[in-house]
């Protein structure tokens, strides 16, 4: 729980030093940390939409899990993120199925995974080939992704949690970011990046 926390934190930090927050005012703030604290205790009705009614024990997981171990992806988040959820109902929305784990430990699954602390948000993907999906990735980036992996790569990664990325969006708030791509040997260098609203 302690690195969801890092990230609102961090984030809320950032959103003050770029837009000032005098100008925003305490409306905006409130937005701002509605939607980032909704990571941490938000509502995960959204989950059990497009599943199926199987359950499937990964010893990855807790036994909490809801879909099918077939599904295009197998995601990890805590049971309380409203983000993620939100993220899972955009994947479904892009024809992809889904089977949602609520591990007991998610910072040593992403550790195990590959996925350093620099690149970790709320919720991390894997596909049926054993490609990782970490946060807040716009479903068509993944499609591009699947049809060609580049050469070394374990899969792609937003860290953080980007207002107007998908799962965090807020009216016509948004602010550019990055895709980055995950190589074998640890390193990054950016996949796509997202310049506007309209790419998400």
């Amino acid at each position: 729980m302690a690195v969801y926390m890092r990230f609102c934190r961090d984030y809320v930090l950032l959103i003050g030093r770029r837009s000032n927050l005098r100008i925003l005012g305490i409306a905006g703030l409130g937005l701002v940390l509605t939607m980032l604290l909704g990571c941490q205790g938000g509502d995960s009705s959204g989950d059990n939409a497009a599943f199926s009614e199987d359950e499937h024990h990964s010893p990855e997981s807790d036994g909490v899990t809801v879909g099918h171990s077939q599904a295009d992806f197998q995601v990890y988040k805590s049971p309380t993120c409203g983000c993620c959820g939100d993220w899972v109902e955009h994947l479904h929305d892009n024809g992809y199925s889904t089977s949602v784990h609520h591990p007991d430990n998610l910072t040593l699954l992403k550790a195990e995974r590959g996925v350093a602390e620099q690149y970790q948000s709320c919720h991390t993907a894997v596909s049926q080939r054993g490609f990782i999906f970490e946060g807040h990735i716009p479903a068509w980036v993944i499609t591009d992704f699947l049809a060609a992996p580049p050469e070394g790569a374990i899969g792609l990664a937003v860290p953080g949690m980007p207002i107007g990325s998908p799962g965090m969006e807020m009216g016509d708030r948004f602010s550019p970011y990055d895709v980055l791509l995950l190589r074998e040997d640890g390193s990054s260098i950016v996949y796509r990046h997202i310049a506007s609203i309209e790419q998400r």
